[in-house]
Protein backbone atom coordinates (compact mmCIF):
# COMPACT_ATOMS: atom_id res chain seq x y z
CA UNK A 1 0.00 0.00 0.00
CA UNK A 2 2.79 2.42 0.90
CA UNK A 3 4.64 1.54 -2.29
CA UNK A 4 1.55 2.31 -4.47
CA UNK A 5 1.07 5.60 -2.67
CA UNK A 6 4.69 6.62 -3.25
CA UNK A 7 4.51 5.55 -6.88
CA UNK A 8 1.39 7.70 -7.42
CA UNK A 9 3.08 10.61 -5.69
CA UNK A 10 6.14 10.22 -7.91
CA UNK A 11 4.01 10.09 -11.07
CA UNK A 12 2.04 13.20 -10.04
CA UNK A 13 5.26 15.03 -9.18
CA UNK A 14 6.76 14.15 -12.57
CA UNK A 15 3.60 15.28 -14.37
CA UNK A 16 3.59 18.60 -12.52
CA UNK A 17 7.28 19.15 -13.24
CA UNK A 18 6.75 18.32 -16.92
CA UNK A 19 3.85 20.75 -17.13
CA UNK A 20 5.88 23.48 -15.43
CA UNK A 21 8.86 22.92 -17.74
CA UNK A 22 6.68 22.94 -20.85
CA UNK A 23 4.86 26.07 -19.66
CA UNK A 24 8.16 27.77 -18.88
CA UNK A 25 9.56 26.97 -22.32
CA UNK A 26 6.43 28.28 -24.04
CA UNK A 27 6.41 31.42 -21.90
CA UNK A 28 10.08 32.15 -22.57
CA UNK A 29 9.61 31.58 -26.29
CA UNK A 30 6.65 33.94 -26.41
CA UNK A 31 8.37 36.47 -24.17
CA UNK A 32 11.48 36.46 -26.34
CA UNK A 33 9.70 36.48 -29.71
CA UNK A 34 6.31 37.99 -28.94
CA UNK A 35 3.41 37.28 -31.25
CA UNK A 36 4.96 38.55 -34.48
CA UNK A 37 3.26 37.29 -37.63
CA UNK A 38 6.70 37.08 -39.23
CA UNK A 39 8.12 34.52 -36.76
CA UNK A 40 7.78 30.85 -37.55
CA UNK A 41 4.93 29.53 -35.38
CA UNK A 42 5.15 26.62 -32.98
CA UNK A 43 3.89 23.34 -34.43
CA UNK A 44 0.80 23.46 -32.20
CA UNK A 45 -0.03 26.97 -33.38
CA UNK A 46 0.38 26.00 -37.04
CA UNK A 47 -1.83 22.93 -36.52
CA UNK A 48 -4.60 25.03 -34.96
CA UNK A 49 -4.30 27.82 -37.55
CA UNK A 50 -4.77 25.37 -40.42
CA UNK A 51 -7.96 24.08 -38.88
CA UNK A 52 -9.46 27.34 -37.65
CA UNK A 53 -11.36 27.79 -40.92
CA UNK A 54 -13.34 24.62 -40.29
CA UNK A 55 -13.89 25.60 -36.66
CA UNK A 56 -15.09 29.06 -37.69
CA UNK A 57 -18.17 27.77 -39.47
CA UNK A 58 -21.19 26.29 -37.72
CA UNK A 59 -22.36 22.88 -38.89
CA UNK A 60 -25.60 24.33 -40.31
CA UNK A 61 -23.59 26.47 -42.76
CA UNK A 62 -22.43 23.35 -44.60
CA UNK A 63 -26.01 22.67 -45.65
CA UNK A 64 -26.66 26.07 -47.25
CA UNK A 65 -27.10 25.81 -51.03
CA UNK A 66 -26.17 28.44 -53.58
CA UNK A 67 -29.42 29.71 -55.11
CA UNK A 68 -27.64 31.22 -58.13
CA UNK A 69 -26.59 29.53 -61.34
CA UNK A 70 -23.17 29.96 -62.91
CA UNK A 71 -23.17 32.37 -65.83
CA UNK A 72 -21.39 35.43 -67.21
CA UNK A 73 -23.79 37.79 -65.45
CA UNK A 74 -23.22 36.13 -62.08
CA UNK A 75 -19.42 36.13 -62.46
CA UNK A 76 -19.01 39.72 -63.73
CA UNK A 77 -19.81 41.61 -60.52
CA UNK A 78 -18.09 38.97 -58.36
CA UNK A 79 -14.93 39.35 -60.42
CA UNK A 80 -14.82 43.10 -59.77
CA UNK A 81 -15.56 42.66 -56.05
CA UNK A 82 -12.81 40.04 -55.75
CA UNK A 83 -10.31 42.19 -57.61
CA UNK A 84 -10.96 45.24 -55.42
CA UNK A 85 -11.50 43.59 -52.02
CA UNK A 86 -9.92 40.13 -52.02
CA UNK A 87 -6.95 40.09 -54.39
CA UNK A 88 -4.71 42.14 -52.10
CA UNK A 89 -4.48 39.11 -49.78
CA UNK A 90 -5.56 36.17 -51.98
CA UNK A 91 -3.98 37.48 -55.24
CA UNK A 92 -5.88 37.87 -58.49
CA UNK A 93 -5.47 34.18 -59.28
CA UNK A 94 -6.40 33.09 -55.75
CA UNK A 95 -3.00 31.60 -54.80
CA UNK A 96 -2.41 33.98 -51.87
CA UNK A 97 1.13 34.93 -52.94
CA UNK A 98 0.99 38.65 -52.16
CA UNK A 99 3.11 41.10 -50.21
CA UNK A 100 0.30 41.63 -47.69
CA UNK A 101 -0.23 37.90 -47.20
CA UNK A 102 3.46 37.35 -46.49
CA UNK A 103 2.97 39.35 -43.28
CA UNK A 104 -0.24 37.64 -42.15
CA UNK A 105 -0.47 34.76 -39.73
CA UNK A 106 -2.27 32.63 -40.35
CA UNK A 107 -1.86 33.50 -44.02
CA UNK A 108 -4.82 33.86 -46.34
CA UNK A 109 -5.33 30.44 -47.94
CA UNK A 110 -4.84 29.51 -51.56
CA UNK A 111 -8.42 29.62 -52.82
CA UNK A 112 -7.56 27.15 -55.58
CA UNK A 113 -6.37 24.48 -53.13
CA UNK A 114 -8.26 21.29 -52.45
CA UNK A 115 -8.68 22.34 -48.82
CA UNK A 116 -10.62 25.44 -49.89
CA UNK A 117 -12.45 23.86 -52.79
CA UNK A 118 -13.60 21.00 -50.52
CA UNK A 119 -15.56 23.48 -48.41
CA UNK A 120 -19.24 23.50 -49.28
CA UNK A 121 -20.81 26.54 -50.93
CA UNK A 122 -22.52 27.25 -47.61
CA UNK A 123 -19.23 27.18 -45.70
CA UNK A 124 -17.61 29.58 -48.19
CA UNK A 125 -20.68 31.83 -47.99
CA UNK A 126 -20.54 31.85 -44.19
CA UNK A 127 -16.80 32.62 -44.11
CA UNK A 128 -17.16 35.48 -46.60
CA UNK A 129 -20.13 36.97 -44.74
CA UNK A 130 -18.81 36.54 -41.18
CA UNK A 131 -15.03 36.46 -41.50
CA UNK A 132 -12.77 34.41 -39.24
CA UNK A 133 -11.70 35.67 -35.83
CA UNK A 134 -8.00 36.04 -35.05
CA UNK A 135 -7.11 36.11 -38.76
CA UNK A 136 -6.99 38.80 -41.41
CA UNK A 137 -10.28 37.59 -42.92
CA UNK A 138 -12.97 40.24 -42.42
CA UNK A 139 -16.69 39.64 -42.72
CA UNK A 140 -18.33 41.26 -45.75
CA UNK A 141 -21.91 42.44 -45.35
CA UNK A 142 -24.07 43.47 -48.22
CA UNK A 143 -26.41 41.78 -50.61
CA UNK A 144 -26.53 38.01 -50.08
CA UNK A 145 -26.72 37.39 -53.83
CA UNK A 146 -23.41 39.22 -54.25
CA UNK A 147 -21.85 36.84 -51.72
CA UNK A 148 -23.27 33.82 -53.55
CA UNK A 149 -21.82 35.21 -56.81
CA UNK A 150 -18.43 35.45 -55.11
CA UNK A 151 -18.73 31.77 -54.11
CA UNK A 152 -19.37 30.91 -57.79
CA UNK A 153 -16.32 32.95 -58.77
CA UNK A 154 -14.08 31.21 -56.20
CA UNK A 155 -15.19 27.85 -57.62
CA UNK A 156 -13.82 28.95 -61.04
CA UNK A 157 -10.31 29.84 -59.79
CA UNK A 158 -8.71 26.34 -59.94
CA UNK A 159 -9.75 25.74 -63.55
CA UNK A 160 -9.01 29.11 -65.14
CA UNK A 161 -6.01 31.41 -65.32
CA UNK A 162 -6.42 35.13 -64.70
CA UNK A 163 -6.83 35.89 -68.41
CA UNK A 164 -9.54 33.27 -68.79
CA UNK A 165 -11.63 34.76 -65.99
CA UNK A 166 -10.95 38.24 -67.33
CA UNK A 167 -9.04 39.76 -64.42
CA UNK A 168 -7.50 43.14 -65.15
CA UNK A 169 -3.87 43.90 -64.41
CA UNK A 170 -4.90 45.54 -61.12
CA UNK A 171 -3.55 43.61 -58.11
CA UNK A 172 -2.00 40.93 -60.30
CA UNK A 173 1.23 39.26 -59.23
CA UNK A 174 2.99 36.00 -60.07
CA UNK A 175 1.53 34.34 -63.16
CA UNK A 176 -1.13 37.02 -63.46
CA UNK A 177 1.05 39.95 -64.44
CA UNK A 178 3.41 41.90 -62.21
CA UNK A 179 6.07 40.17 -60.16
Amino acid sequence: MVRNSRMKQLVYTLLVLSALCTGSILYLRLYALGFSAREKPLAVEAFVAKRVRRLATPAKAAHLRNPLALGPESIGSAKLFFEVNCASCHDANGDGKTVINSGLYPPAPDLRSRETQDLTDGELFYIIRNGIRFTGMPGWEGDEDDTWRLVLFIRQLPDHGCDEIGMSKLNKTNDCGLN
